[in-house]
């Protein structure tokens, strides 16, 4: 089982639940439709990697997302991820109504910070990405269609979270394919406050 970091201890979660489709101009973006209901995929722990890629059998694209780790009934720790997405293939299932998990499931396709324990989560969490020190992703928790806690409501209606699954709260715009070799800087805010950093270089 492949793990991430919470407060430095190594915990291994069961699956990584995403929620699509969270932020008005990331759907203008890529040209989608507001959905009616809350889109959720998942990814299993076989995505999680500690590496950003940027080719497999195509060009990957990446999206910064604001993420959490359940248990104990509820959010307890959060970070920043990754949803590393083949976008091509993504376009081609979606045309014809098929399923993403081949562009969004493949081993490799979600890496994380560290993520910080939490009491509550803060109203003004942001995210950024930087891309060889250019801002390119930003988004604000106030961004959301849905919010943290509606996630978390709507999630237990019908799938059972483990303690330790990540819930991955969608990406604003700015997204876009990986350069390889450049360098990428993710950090969740609270407010100015930096709550968590991570660094990759693109393989």
């Amino acid at each position: 089982m492949n793990k991430i970091r919470v407060e430095s201890v190594e915990v291994e979660p069961s699956k990584i639940i995403c929620i699509g489709r969270n932020y008005v101009e990331h759907i203008r973006e890529l040209g989608n439709e507001v959905s009616a209901s809350m889109v959720v995929f998942i990814k299993p722990n076989s995505a999680i990697s500690t590496q950003l890629i940027s080719f497999r059998q195509e060009p990957i694209h990446y999206e910064a997302e604001i993420c959490f780790v359940y248990s104990q009934g509820r959010f307890s720790a959060v970070g920043f991820g990754l949803d590393l997405t083949k976008r091509k293939l993504q376009n081609s299932l979606k045309a014809k109504g098929l399923p993403w998990e081949r562009a969004k499931a493949f081993d490799g396709a979600a890496i994380f910070s560290e993520f910080k324990m939490i009491d509550k989560i803060s109203e003004n969490l942001t995210l950024e990405l930087k891309i060889n020190d250019k801002i390119v992703q930003t988004g604000e928790l106030q961004q959301m269609i849905y919010k943290p806690k509606a996630i978390l409501s709507e999630l237990q209606t019908f799938i059972n979270l483990n303690d330790g699954d990540v819930v991955m709260t969608g990406t604003p715009k700015g997204v876009g394919i990986i350069p390889k070799g450049n360098r990428f800087v993710g950090k969740i805010m609270d407010n100015t406050k930096t709550i968590t950093v991570a660094e990759w270089k693109a393989i």
